[in-house]
């Protein structure tokens, strides 16, 4: 079966096999549903379908797979004492841990994200549910996807190559590679003329860890400014998240709460499943929790923090875009640059996937992109009122 992709450009595109995907997870249901949704996408196969972390260690390097997706809970060997040893064997592996959402399983996913894992995902608690089971699939094949593109091998050409055997040439794919979505030179305009009186940031795979880097170091800040955050992530990883942010910045951070009062020195994330909305009351802007349907596949999604913002606070915003899949913020973000307000994204080479700030960066609204380590001190150069 040959399929191809859409390239914008019309330059003669590369060739690439497909993803090989392993999957590690001792529920033969989980096993089979994963699998089979891996199989039916023209980019991915499944390298190997195995039950405990010690099967994937010991096999790791025979299966030479691109992905992993290793379930936390699993016999012999777990996945987070298996995630390190997998990683010494194959350093590029892409991992993405599975969980089930509770409290532990939530902790210990932010614990494989400082061992190296790139990413996690919530396993539904019932594969019945249609609709939780669709979200899971979705949100599942575009991680493999998007954090596979990074270690893609390009098909070879050379004559030497042996001749697949019949079962392998069915399964032939023709991939044509995304091409650079910085194909010309992006459009920097310059910073809004008004003073910014609150930050705003928007992020989603590998926002995590850029989030406790970015709010360690914007003390000075959050200290006279309130600080809002959407992070594409469900319920119970929101308030493991908070937690951290708290601890990585030494200031109050905590789930935004339906009615509470915006104050400068807080840090307020949405909460998984719901969007954060801000709203006036009086002379004091509110939170408002929304119990809507997705945006942009997401809930919460930065769009609806981002516009919601404006009625507030005018021009006198500074957004952030940070790491993430998907277009979210992108919308918002040109809302509060014709309001007056700016808008920083994080750039490409320090991004886990730059598809929200390169969204961002690519519709000319961005004041500036950069590095994440550069971000903290220009955000408080803008609001210590160097806009240059």
């Amino acid at each position: 079966m040959s399929v191809a992709l859409a390239s914008a450009s019309t330059a003669s595109p590369a060739q690439y096999e497909p993803l090989r995907v392993m999957v590690v997870d001792d529920s033969v249901v989980i096993r089979g549903l994963i699998s089979r949704w891996i199989e039916a996408e023209p980019d991915m196969v499944v390298a190997a379908s195995l039950r405990t972390g010690l099967d994937a260690v010991n096999q790791v390097e025979r299966i030479n797979p691109d992905v992993a997706v290793l379930d936390i809970e699993m016999p012999e060997l777990d996945g987070i004492a298996a995630l390190p040893q997998l990683l010494a064997k194959k350093r590029n592996l892409i991992v993405i841990m599975a969980s089930t959402l509770t409290r532990r399983n939530a902790e210990i996913s932010f614990k494989a994200l400082s061992l190296g894992a790139a990413d996690y995902i919530p396993k539904p608690e019932s594969t019945r549910e249609p609709a939780a089971a669709d979200i899971f699939k979705h949100d599942l094949l575009q991680k493999i996807r998007h954090l596979g593109a990074r270690v893609r091998r390009k098909t070879s050409t050379a004559s030497s190559a042996p001749v697949p055997s019949a079962p392998d040439r069915a399964r032939e794919v023709s991939y044509v590679a995304p091409q650079p979505v910085t194909s010309a030179p992006l459009t920097r305009r310059a910073f809004g003329v008004a003073a910014p009186r609150v930050l705003l940031i928007g992020s989603s795979t590998g926002g995590p860890q850029a989030l406790m880097s970015l709010v360690s170091e914007i003390g000075a800040v959050i200290d006279r400014f309130p600080v809002l955050i959407t992070q594409h992530m469900p319920p119970t990883f929101t308030t493991i998240l908070a937690e951290h942010l708290a601890r990585s910045s030494r200031r109050p951070a905590h789930e935004g709460i339906d009615g509470e009062v915006i104050k400068a020195g807080q840090i307020y994330l949405a909460p998984g499943g719901k969007h954060m909305r801000i709203v006036r009351q009086g002379v004091n802007a509110v939170i408002a929790l929304d119990d809507g349907p997705p945006v942009n596949f997401c809930k919460p999604a930065v769009d609806p923090l981002f516009i919601s913002a404006i009625d507030v606070w005018q021009g006198a915003i500074l957004a952030v875009v940070l790491t993430g899949m998907g277009s979210d913020g992108m919308r918002g973000g040109k809302d509060i640059v014709a309001a007056g307000g700016s808008v920083i994204a994080q750039d490409e080479a320090s991004s886990v996937v730059w598809g929200m700030p390169g969204a961002a960066a690519n519709a000319g609204i961005c004041a500036a992109i950069l590095p994440l380590n550069q971000i903290a001190p220009k955000l408080v150069r803008v609001f210590s009122g160097d806009r240059t």
